[in-house]
């Protein structure tokens, strides 16, 4: 079955976004609605756009992924929202608990299958 999602991509490294993009655009059902390269900015967007999902870097200025995930779970918590790094999800349960982020995922290991299955398991 495709799910047909709308998608935030946030990542201050226009490089990871360019790999994010292809990696929705390979999802059936996935589209970008938005992009932003702040949490600050995710949060202003999921407001306004009610994605299904926010794909996020962990670290970005300001806020990061952390802060904004926290804030976008506490006003939309239909959202699902996955946080990306280039570290591994070990690595960073300090900084990632209490984010309140459905996934952390490792950069290095970002599909479209796994973007598929985040977003079923959740729905």
């Amino acid at each position: 079955m495709v799910l047909a999602a709308s998608v935030i991509a946030v990542d201050d490294g226009p490089a990871f976004l360019d790999v994010l993009r292809k990696v929705v655009a390979a999802t059936p059902g996935m589209t970008i609605v938005a992009e932003a390269s702040s949490g600050e900015r995710a949060v202003e967007l999921v407001a306004q756009m009610r994605p299904d999902l926010v794909v996020m870097d962990v670290r970005m200025p300001g806020i990061g992924g952390v802060g904004a995930s926290r804030q976008i779970k506490a006003a939309h918590p239909a959202t699902v929202v996955a946080l990306i790094s280039s570290c591994s999800a070990e690595d960073l349960p300090a900084e990632t608990d209490g984010s309140q982020a459905d996934a952390v995922i490792c950069k290095r290991d970002l599909r479209p299958a796994l973007l598929a299955g985040l977003l079923q398991q959740h729905r």
